[in-house]
């Protein structure tokens, strides 16, 4: 029971680096998705709708203000985030850029669901048949979720693989230093008694 308390204990500072790592690809995903994405694509450069388009376009033009600082002050807090995990430790960019998808996907499909569907803030455009754009906002959302979830699974595997391999090879690598150090100490020993044994002779005859 002792032994199995102190494993997770020194399991702990791993897993809280790497619940850090995927925490900030997340943030940085979402942020990613609302501040370039959507924002960027969508709402500027397309003009197809505005974050609030239930109301007049002043309106819609400070809704626009508040998601696009929203969606930056994730992508900064995200970074921050990996910022401070570098600084503990190792970073698995490849669990980073999984958790980043996932983040892209998760908000993607919030916004699909919930802001066109469910509240209807607004619609990704207007004046055309919803369904085929609808269809590819959400599809796409569930592609990257998968992709992203799969990216995690995998190299959560490879991790977990890694760390069998790693605690296989402990007992091997401490047996061989208890034989090395018990022939160090019987070669120590026998060094120290030629000298004594030696001279007892010499003693004697005198």
């Amino acid at each position: 029971m002792h032994a199995h308390r102190k494993g997770r204990a020194r399991r702990s500072p791993t897993t809280h680096q790497d619940r850090r790592t995927v925490l900030s690809g997340f943030l940085f995903g979402c942020g990613i998705a609302a501040s370039v994405i959507d924002l960027f694509i969508f709402h500027l450069a397309l003009h197809w709708h505005h974050f609030y388009d239930l109301s007049t376009t002043s309106v819609a033009l400070v809704s626009d203000g508040f998601f696009h600082a929203f969606g930056w002050f994730i992508t900064v807090w995200g970074l921050f985030l990996l910022a401070d995990a570098r600084r503990r430790g190792s970073i698995s960019w490849t669990r980073w850029a999984g958790a980043v998808t996932v983040g892209v996907g998760f908000f993607q499909l919030f916004d699909g669901i919930v802001n066109h569907k469910l509240l209807r803030i607004h619609q990704i455009r207007y004046e055309v048949d919803l369904l085929p754009y609808d269809t590819v906002w959400i599809g796409s959302a569930l592609i990257l979720l998968v992709i992203g979830a799969a990216i995690l699974w995998r190299s959560s595997r490879r991790r977990d693989v890694r760390a069998t391999a790693g605690s296989d090879r402990q007992p091997g690598a401490t047996e061989t230093t208890g034989a090395a150090e018990t022939t160090g100490a019987a070669e120590t020993t026998g060094a120290a008694e030629t000298p004594g044994t030696t001279g007892t002779p010499g003693t004697t005859g005198n």
